[in-house]
Order: structure tokens, then C-alpha cells, then sequence
């Protein structure tokens, strides 16, 4: 099982719209697959389709992490059904469902102990190759909780001066954690989200990342869309929202998923060796 954290500690970048591009293409691909919310705004248990019930969220899992069990607090998102449709294999797409209880621990003065409760929830969740935690758009306690469950961080940055400069100190702050918390903890890759190809400002800026960040940044770099809210606010997954443009999205997410696992693996075989 793989943990990925989606973060970016600049807001309206896009975060959770990747986070749910990368789950609709694990859908798509059939690998077993674990979406925790844990953003106090819950945006990717809503457009997961998630319906309400009696499952504890990702907060109250967190309260008693020891006592939690997270197979019988998961919900099903609702995309699972169109994915299965009528064919023999069942794919999987769960979700610790989000709440605005979380954000009880989304403070900076957490310890060592609590940073632990996330991988406490985690731990035996034998059912999943892939998890991804959503993540506010904060440095405080979720966010360092999430890095210290996970195996990298994938930040996610539109191609302007403020994300990219942010991008950049966030990739201190992890290398700090790392040294501090999380000594496996590595960077991901970053995600150019939101871009613009008509923009001679987007395209200084992404020869400007690709310069900062070589290999990290990964490809392909994902367009603006404009009918990207409309099928969040839908409920819907990428892969099965009708038109091109759609396709043309569903298709990037597919390569974006895959080279963003092949470059986990590449680096997990370098440091095994």
C-alpha cells in the first residue's frame, strides 16, 4: 500500500480537484483505492459522491485512532457503481469521509503522539495499493499528521510567482519534517495544475519550475477546465463525464496516476539498493 499526500499550503490551486483526477483514474485502472479526506471543508467527500450514513468520519476515527476500525467506517464513493457497471470485476473506491471535526486537530502545537493517530487509523488497511489523503491548505496539524502517515507528498502549484514560490517552501518544510518526524518521507512529484496554454505568464512560469525542480515536476501538466466545477458539482468522475474535453482530462489524469506511481517505485528501488 502506497500513501500519497496531495498538499499544497497555497489555497485555490486545485488541490482537491487533482486529488479526485487521480482517484477517478485509479478507478479507472482498477487499483484498490482510498480516498481520505481529511480537509475540515470535506470538498473531496462531496465530490466523491459519497452519501451520508452511520460510518464515523476521518475526525471522530482520528479522536480514537486504537479503537477506530476503518473498513467498517469507510463509505463507498458513488462513482463505484457507472465503474462496475455489469462487468465481473468489482473495483474499489472508498472514502474516510470528511468533516469540519477535523479541524480540532488542525492546530501547530501537535506532538509526536498526535502526529501518529493518522497512521494508527491506517494501519492493517490491507484492502487498498493506493491512499490519498487530501489535505488542507495549511502546515499545521492535519497536514503534518498526513505527511507522517505517508510515504510521499505530491504538491500541486499553478503556474504563477505566488504558488511556485510556495511550492518552493513547502518543499523545505517537508524536507524539515523528514529530518524532524518522518525520516522515509520524500517528495512525490509537483503536479503544474490549472494551466493555461495561451499565457506567456504560465509558460515563464513553468519553465521556471522545471528549472527549479527538474524531475519532480511531473507530466503531463494539467489545463484549466472550465467545466470542472460542473462535474464536481455533479458528483462525478472525469472517466465517466460525457464530451471530449472530458476524455482529453481523463486521459491526462491516466498518464499523470501512472507516472506519478512509476516514479514513487523508481525511487523506493534506488534507496532498497
Amino acid at each position: 500500500m502506497q500513501v500519497v499526500s496531495i498538499s499544497s499550503l497555497k489555497g485555490g490551486v486545485g488541490k482537491t480537484s487533482v486529488t479526485t483526477g487521480l482517484a477517478s483514474a485509479a478507478l479507472a485502472a482498477g487499483i484498490p483505492t482510498l480516498v481520505v479526506d481529511l480537509d475540515p471543508h470535506a470538498d473531496a467527500t462531496t465530490a466523491l459522491g459519497v452519501q451520508p450514513g452511520e460510518q464515523l468520519d476521518i475526525g471522530r476515527m482520528l479522536k480514537n485512532p486504537r479503537k477506530a476500525k476503518l473498513s467498517d467506517n469507510v463509505a463507498s464513493s458513488g462513482w463505484v457503481s457507472r465503474a462496475n457497471g455489469n462487468g465481473a470485476h468489482a473495483h474499489v473506491l472508498d472514502v474516510a469521509v470528511g468533516s469540519a471535526y477535523t479541524g480540532i486537530y488542525d492546530r501547530p502545537d501537535l506532538g509526536r503522539r498526535d502526529l501518529r493517530r493518522l497512521s494508527a487509523v491506517l494501519t492493517g488497511s490491507e484492502r487498498y495499493e493506493l491512499v490519498l489523503v487530501d489535505c488542507p491548505p495549511s502546515l499545521n496539524g492535519l497536514t503534518r499528521m498526513a505527511w507522517n502517515a505517508s510515504d510521499r507528498v505530491v504538491l500541486v502549484a499553478e503556474p504563477g510567482l505566488f504558488s511556485v514560490a510556495g511550492t518552493e517552501r513547502t518543499m523545505r518544510a517537508i524536507q524539515l519534517f523528514r529530518q524532524e518526524f518522518a525520516p522515509n518521507l520524500a517528495p512525490g512529484g509537483i503536479v503544474a495544475n490549472r494551466v493555461r496554454s495561451g499565457s506567456a505568464e504560465h509558460t515563464f512560469r513553468l519553465g521556471e519550475m522545471e528549472s527549479m525542480f527538474g524531475e519532480l515536476l511531473l507530466a503531463p501538466h494539467i489545463p484549466e477546465q472550465a467545466n470542472w466545477q460542473q462535474i464536481q458539482g455533479a458528483a462525478h468522475a472525469v472517466h465517466h463525464w460525457p464530451g471530449d474535453s472530458a476524455k482529453n482530462a481523463a486521459k491526462l489524469f491516466d498518464t499523470l496516476l501512472e507516472n506519478m506511481l512509476s516514479a514513487q517505485n523508481g525511487l523506493r528501488d534506488r534507496r532498497q539498493r
